[in-house]
């Protein structure tokens, strides 16, 4: 057994693609999975599911790959409307942490940020696309299927964060970004 989390995007924001997180608790029961729990009303949702059918971070990748689709038909058939999912599992989301080039110990949950990608984005075309220079002190660093996001006064007031959410920039990929707070405690809810 595998301890998942998944990550949705867009849900339960001005009132549209309203997923209650009773309902996608039950969802994800359904499905065949246990140990389900939600965190937040803003789509993080974790659960112990059959790991990897291959071996090695190929087999690891397919398998997230694998419940995201399960877990975004699901929803479309329960809810009526798709719904950009991506599954990790605690060992990706522990190497965030454990990788990320910010002080994230000094700095304040809502100062920090994780931008969760569905693949990998090319470091060189994305500096090619957003200056980080020139948005500073607020900066920003890729990793693996992440970007990192540091914004001095939090993501409502960074510019940076603005132009880092343009769509062209992550063409082809699924982003959906949690505040530092989330992303450590959904570490600690899949560390099983």
């Amino acid at each position: 057994m595998t301890t998942y989390a998944a990550l949705l995007r867009g849900i339960n924001v001005g009132g549209h693609k309203r997923v209650p997180m009773a309902e996608l608790r039950e969802l994800i029961g359904e499905l065949g999975h246990r140990d389900v729990h939600t965190h937040l009303q803003s789509g993080n949702a974790v659960f112990a599911a059959d790991g990897p059918a291959g071996t090695g971070e190929a087999g690891r990748r397919a398998r997230e790959e694998e419940l995201a689709e399960q877990l975004g038909a699901a929803i479309e058939g329960h809810f009526g409307f798709r719904v950009d999912c991506l599954v990790r599992d605690h060992a990706y989301l522990a190497s965030v942490v454990e990788q990320c080039p910010f002080p994230a110990a000094s700095l304040e949950g809502r100062q920090l940020h994780a931008t969760y990608l569905s693949g990998p984005v090319d470091p060189k075309q994305l500096e090619a696309a957003v200056d980080a220079t020139a948005y500073a002190p607020d900066d920003y660093r890729v990793g693996d299927r992440v970007v990192y996001l540091y914004a001095q006064d939090g993501i409502g007031r960074s510019k940076l964060a603005e132009a880092l959410s343009r769509p062209s920039l992550f063409k082809g990929l699924v982003a959906t970004s949690r505040n530092w707070n989330t992303v450590t405690k959904l570490v600690e809810m899949t560390r099983g």
